[in-house]
């Protein structure tokens, strides 16, 4: 068995646990981590993941966030200065990307139900525009059931890192790894 699947199967156990319903929303959270190198992998594989969630009796939602910079980009009608001279997109990535992401996760997860699992893949993607620690704070209100983050990194205690190259944020998530830091050989 490899390292996905054998994390798909400690998954399981977490999500085939009874729920309560009054969690906050931060505590609403499941953090799968894994070894950046094993995207791929968990792309090809994510049907393991729906199919754990399904046998315990709850709903899935995959939400797939990689294309959303490029989406973002490609409607503004000034992005070619914006290639030209990337400093200046600070400021827009803070009032408008920001924002941009946090709608689109929000309105998946006020489309499913206490019951449901949003799956939010694809948050390497996010890298370098936006923390992950931001966006799920910033969605946390409505997370009705459980909000699945597929994280590409590593995970110390309840400090999480993405793709081990930010310092990292402590988080209430309840982390899903192989081995209780969530490191990998």
């Amino acid at each position: 068995m490899g390292k996905i699947e054998a994390l798909a199967a400690v998954y399981e156990h977490h999500v085939s646990a009874p729920w309560q319903g009054s969690l906050a929303g931060a505590q609403r959270v499941m953090m799968v981590v894994y070894d950046k190198d094993l995207e791929r992998t968990l792309r090809a594989r994510i049907g393991e993941y729906e199919q754990a969630t399904t046998r315990a009796g709850h709903r899935w939602k995959l939400v797939d966030c990689t294309r959303w910079f490029s989406e973002w980009m490609a409607a503004d009608e000034y992005r070619d200065a914006y290639f030209e001279e990337p400093e200046l997109l600070g400021m827009k990535l803070e009032g408008e990307f920001r924002p941009f992401v946090a709608t689109r996760l929000t309105e998946a997860l006020e489309t499913a139900d206490d019951n449901t699992v949003v799956a939010l893949l694809g948050v390497a993607s996010l890298y370098g525009f936006l923390r992950v620690s931001e966006l799920i704070r910033s969605v946390e209100q409505s997370i009705k059931g459980r909000l699945l983050v597929f994280f590409p990194g590593t995970k110390n205690d309840n400090n999480y890192r993405l793709l081990d190259a930010r310092d990292g944020w402590n988080y209430l998530a309840q982390g899903i790894t192989l081995h209780n830091e969530g490191l990998f050989p």
